[in-house]
């Protein structure tokens, strides 16, 4: 895959021996995190409700015509589509709050990636892909939850993005005295102009590949920058993407 590299800031959290820059870090990104979160309500909220209510509206009454039925049946795969996108603010709005409380202590990476592995598998089979970890006993000092919930939306993420058949690589390089996690696809790919916005909030490279909210990877930005830790990505059109969060080793 060649090195087609971006890195989203160099510790984008706060370095440990300056408290003072870590809470005005910690205290903006909680700031932009919410503003973000009220604006998914608003936005991407609407949509599906506004398809349940028209159609829900037209079938209450009479027996179901053709197109009767067919309504229904779009109203009920936007229901789907709600449940699905409130299981993403629920999830955003926990890591939020969990964010308020972390301790970085001494995590172990295999528990966090065996279990982020597990979480996606069903949706990796589902699209005939193949997920492979490479065994680590590395420590790293982090948020044993909200490190996991990065891994977890990394994984998802190359899940939607790769197409049925390709594979996914989960393992981690020692960088001196830090830990580089990878997340590596065969997927569709990105390039430079995508890798400069894949950080912002309601970004879906490719619609037609994946639906959702498009904040994945917000999350994930957010996330390690609150945690003091790196997220580097590298890329390239229809070769694959790697996602690597760097951690300082405990």
């Amino acid at each position: 895959m060649p090195d087609v590299n971006s890195r989203i800031g160099a510790k984008t959290g706060a370095s440990p021996r300056s408290d003072r820059r870590r809470n005005r870090t910690s205290s903006k990104a909680f700031s932009d995190f919410g503003t973000v979160l009220l604006a998914i309500a608003g936005h991407d909220l609407r949509q599906p409700l506004q398809i349940l209510q028209s159609a829900h509206e037209r079938l209450e009454n009479g027996p179901r015509t053709k197109s009767e039925q067919r309504l229904l049946e779009i109203s009920q795969a936007a229901l789907g589509q709600l449940k699905g996108l409130l299981d993403q603010l629920v999830g955003a709005v926990r890591l939020h709050e969990r964010a308020r409380h972390m301790q970085l202590l001494p995590v172990g990476l295999e528990p966090l990636l065996r279990q982020a592995r597990r979480e996606s598998e069903s949706f990796a089979i589902e699209k005939g892909i193949e997920i492979r970890m490479v065994p680590s006993r590395s420590l790293v000092t982090s948020d044993a939850f909200l490190l996991g919930a990065i891994l977890r939306n990394l994984i998802s993420n190359a899940i939607k993005y790769t197409r049925p058949g390709g594979r996914i690589l989960v393992g981690c390089r020692h960088l001196g005295t830090s830990i580089r996690i990878d997340v590596i696809d065969t997927g569709i790919g990105m390039t430079n102009d995508q890798m400069s916005r894949i950080f912002e909030a309601f970004t879906r490279l490719d619609s037609t590949e994946t639906d959702g909210l498009g904040i994945g990877l917000f999350i994930v930005r957010r996330t390690t920058a609150i945690l003091g830790h790196r997220i580097d990505v590298s890329s390239a059109p229809s070769r694959g993407t790697c996602f690597s969060v760097v951690a300082e080793k405990a």
